[in-house]
């Protein structure tokens, strides 16, 4: 492990392999170990590096403060690629790590080279979502009162909430012991997010996207995720889209030699 000083901030990261520079952001609740499954298969081409977020693991955070957002997240981002200093990046973003890397593109596209977006996290405006309420979503009420069993105590309660609302009923029981760990590491983090004021995307924000984009779905996943994915890559110009078949939202996870296959193949067109 190594760090990066970005906006006041250590940014831990991991860097392993040789080629050109792939950087994968994490989504809620995770850190750069998230990528362990695939790091084999990507680094054999490229130098991969997987970067911890503001208040992730190895940070043990208490949720309290205002430093937590998708606005600082992504100014961080764009600190680390600028300050890492070898040229545009790949850009990786799962679920919100994907919002993200999204942010990142609609900034500073001078910053990258393509740009993938697994399963990319967020909700959709009334441009791009005909039944788009002005109000806060069934889903982020759910996240809310994740993070408030969190923040009483009852962090494995709290994860459940969570991991069933995202995946369904029984998603946290079949969280492999390792995985359980790490989003134990990193439950804090989901009361920061709760009060973040993460804006939806915009069919003119999607619409402004240059770089070269691939978004890679997991067949499985329901709810909002494929909704938003499918929204995107309508409106991303040129964009391509993967559906990866028998996996859920962690598909890098369940299925890493075709997550890995699907990403290297659209790196070396």
């Amino acid at each position: 492990m190594q760090t990066l000083h970005v906006n006041g901030y250590d940014m831990a990261y991991l860097d392993i392999g040789h080629g050109p520079p792939l950087l994968c952001v994490h989504g809620s609740m995770c850190d750069f170990r998230i990528w362990s499954a695939v790091l084999g298969p990507l680094t054999q081409k490229h130098r991969v590096i997987a970067v911890s977020l503001r208040h992730f693991f190895p940070e043990h955070w208490d949720g309290v403060g205002d430093t937590y957002s998708i606005a600082q997240h992504v100014d961080d981002v764009i600190g680390f690629i600028e300050k890492l200093g070898v040229g545009p990046v790949d850009l990786m973003g799962h679920s919100r790590g994907g919002h993200i890397s999204f942010r990142v593109a609609q900034q500073r596209p001078d910053l990258l080279r393509r740009l993938i977006l697994a399963e990319p996290g967020g909700e959709l405006d009334a441009t791009l979502d005909p039944e788009y309420q002005p109000a806060p979503s069934p889903l982020a009420a759910r996240f809310e009162a994740s993070a408030a069993k969190i923040a009483a105590g009852d962090i494995d309660g709290g994860l459940q909430y969570f991991m069933d609302t995202l995946e369904g009923p029984g998603a946290w029981q079949r969280v492999p012991a390792m995985s359980k760990q790490l989003l134990r590491d990193n439950a804090m983090t989901l009361i920061g997010q709760v009060g973040e004021n993460r804006q939806p995307y915009t069919k003119a924000e999607a619409e402004s996207i240059r770089t070269p984009t691939l978004l890679i779905g997991g067949a499985n996943t329901r709810g909002a995720l494929p909704v938003t994915l499918r929204a995107l890559a309508a409106h991303i110009p040129g964009s391509r889209t993967a559906t990866i078949p028998g996996v859920g939202h962690w598909l890098f996870e369940q299925a890493p030699q075709d997550f890995s296959a699907i990403v290297l193949a659209f790196l070396t067109e």
